[in-house]
């Protein structure tokens, strides 16, 4: 909570300085610390008591003397500083997708624009357009922004729902009488975002289990507080709903709490027309009401004659066919994952140098990682110039001359430019272990034209993957139009895989496109797009996705070994 609550001030911190026009380096170095503060697992309390704080991707001295003022007062004096000296309302405005810091300023200047909601009023009012710069499509482009805002707060994505319910767990574990605990519900199943936080605990001291939730530091207001089920608030607004059970019902109440709904109706269904009745408590026979399981989640489906559904499947699209005529897919799993790719470094925009990234990269266990830094387009990135990137090459083959069990790749993420070409020529590619095709700009093309750039950067023989093929952030941009179906014909003709970006604002492709492409024939690939080397534990998100999307190893580039992988990477190039 404590990094999630410094992140979130930290980009406050950026808008502001955006917004006044501030010195460039400065916001980004807050907005990097930001991201890299949102995905950091450890203890950061701990890390400031022993003085480690700049051990952390990102952070120097001045943002960590922040994160220990943070800590010890609740505050930083330099953002309540700032925010007295810009118009009310401002880090709201900044909040809208496509409102960037110059128009900010024109709002809060010339139409005296302090909320969102004010500004919604007057785009629909069309007293917007009569503003420099200004006309119709901005001002409609505007109007979905705030739509966007308004989705994105009504559902939190699992980058910050899972380490929430983590944290919410091992608080539960340690409660008297608790034997055993699990979430449920949509985060359970890894939905890519949820409203509610659903908690299952098997206890005999259903109560103190519920005082451990009531009193921990993560609850902001008690909703509900009973026997058996208690509801909170956290102080992100957040419901938090926990239920305790006996364990003889732990498995019948993990499987009814798990749901999704429509899956649940299919088993009572099913149950039924077998003379059985499923509910929290357990299966019974109908006639004579004798318990047949209950205790353990997988004796529920064993006792209908089924073989265990894992979560991710549970949304009825065809779970239980495949379960009952034993065709479950062997869904990928995390010691499947040989490498990552497109890693960010110090290069451009990543936080950590070579080295460390090599580093994590080997204590996770990978053969390799490519490392993808931007093109030189994206100068926002400091992307490469063809020079800097061959002094990266050296660097590279320098770090793998020293041998070790990883290896890492040489790659770029190559803009694909407005007309479909890649930002550095062939021969550039040619010599690169891995290329990364991404569109970083032109979103507004149109439905056809962004096809055709896809379509045309995957016939490049050197492409290796297409990296976040609709462009989507989760509550601050929508998926720019794209015809998948062409896409993915396009990919497995030209042996082209496609990502799924684990950053949990992205998960994209999601995880009903990936499950198309897989029917397609492509391959698909998972990669961090880490920009700190803390951010390689986000392959979790990518694998809740390629779970739900019924993908197994074998329809994963990142299962492949290392030599398997390089002669991939030769065949497309050698068609």
């Amino acid at each position: 909570m404590k990094q999630r609550e410094i992140a979130a001030l930290f980009t406050q911190m950026a808008n502001l300085l955006d917004y006044r026009g501030e010195n460039p380096f400065r916001i980004r170095a807050y907005r990097r610390a930001a991201q890299n503060l949102e995905s950091f697992s450890g203890d950061l309390e701990r890390l400031a008591a022993e003085g480690r704080l700049r051990e952390l991707s990102g952070i120097g001295a001045d943002l960590a003397e922040k994160i220990r003022e943070y800590l010890a007062t609740g505050t930083i004096g330099a953002v309540e500083s700032l925010k007295r000296k810009v118009p009310p309302g401002v880090l709201a405005l900044l909040e809208v997708p496509g409102l960037g810091p110059k128009t900010a300023r024109l709002l809060t200047t010339r139409l005296r624009v302090s909320t969102v909601g004010e500004l919604e009023a007057a785009a629909r009012a069309r007293r917007l357009r009569g503003l420099p710069g200004f006309g119709a499509k901005k001002e409609e482009n505007l109007l979905k922004g705030i739509g966007v805002l308004a989705r994105g707060r009504e559902r939190m994505h699992l980058g910050i729902a899972l380490p929430l319910a983590n944290e919410l767990l091992a608080l539960l574990r340690r409660a008297p009488g608790v034997s055993r605990v699990s979430t449920a519900g949509s985060l359970r199943r890894m939905r890519e975002t949820i409203g509610d936080l659903d908690l299952l605990a098997s206890s005999t001291q259903p109560l103190r289990a519920m005082e451990a939730l009531r009193r921990s530091p993560l609850c902001a207001r008690v909703l509900v507080s009973g026997t058996t089920k208690a509801s909170i608030l956290t102080p992100d607004g957040l419901q938090v709903d926990l239920r305790v059970v006996p364990p003889e019902s732990f498995g019948a109440a993990l499987q009814y709490f798990t749901g999704s709904k429509e899956h649940n109706v299919r088993l009572r269904e099913l149950a039924g027309r077998q003379g059985l009745k499923v509910n929290e408590y357990g299966v019974f026979r109908l006639k004579t009401g004798k318990r047949l399981a209950g205790r353990e989640e997988t004796d529920v489906y064993k006792a209908l004659g089924l073989a265990w559904i894992p979560p991710e499947l549970r949304e009825d699209c065809g779970e239980l066919d495949a379960a009952k005529a034993g065709r479950l897919p062997a869904l990928v799993e995390s010691g499947d994952i040989r490498g990552d790719f497109h890693i960010h470094t110090t290069w451009s925009d990543g936080s950590d140098p070579l080295s460390r990234v090599a580093k994590a990269g080997a204590s996770r266990g990978y053969q390799y990682l490519a490392i993808c830094d931007h093109s030189p387009s994206l100068k926002v990135a400091h992307g490469l110039s063809v020079a800097r990137l061959r002094r990266q090459m050296r660097e590279i083959r320098a770090l793998n001359a020293r041998g070790g069990p990883l290896r890492l790749l040489m790659g770029a993420e190559v803009d694909i430019l407005n007309d479909g070409s890649m930002d550095y020529p062939d021969q550039v590619l040619a010599g690169l272990d891995f290329v990364v095709g991404s569109i970083h700009s032109g979103f507004g093309q149109g439905e056809a034209a962004l096809t055709r750039r896809l379509i045309a950067a995957m016939r490049n023989p050197h492409v290796t993957l297409i990296a976040h093929p609709t462009g989507r952030l989760m509550g601050q941009r929508e998926p720019y139009p794209v015809d998948l179906e062409a896409v993915f014909k396009a990919a497995q003709a030209t042996g082209t895989a496609l990502e799924i970006n684990a950053y949990p604002k992205r998960l994209d492709l999601n995880d009903a496109a990936a499950r198309r492409a897989r029917d397609a024939g492509v391959m698909l690939a998972l990669s961090t797009d880490t920009h700190s080397v803390d951010q390689l534990e986000q392959m979790t998100f990518g694998l809740a996705v390629a779970r739900r999307a019924w993908l197994e190893p074998r329809h994963l580039l990142n299962c492949l070994t290392l030599t398997q992988l390089l002669a991939w990477v030769g065949r497309k190039r050698n068609k």
